[in-house]
């Protein structure tokens, strides 16, 4: 695991968030000694994966809708 200083990391943000990529995680020490890890996140469900309503429309209800857009 690769450990950068507060103020390399804060420069080179970007290469931070590249390593984290390819490592996994990465630690930031300051210079009072407290270490923070920031690793991926990956998420489990993306946010686009919605669940799907059943649409299938008898003929019947087919026929009521093109009815009713007729008379408008």
């Amino acid at each position: 695991m690769i450990t950068y200083t507060y103020s390399k990391a804060r420069q080179n943000f970007s290469s931070v968030l590249n390593k984290v990529k390819e490592e996994g995680e990465v630690l930031i020490k300051r210079k009072d000694g407290e270490l923070f890890k920031i690793e991926l996140y990956k998420c489990e469900k993306s946010p686009l994966d919605v669940k799907s309503i059943d649409l299938s429309p008898t003929v019947e209800e087919i026929l009521e809708i093109i009815r009713e857009t007729r008379e408008r």
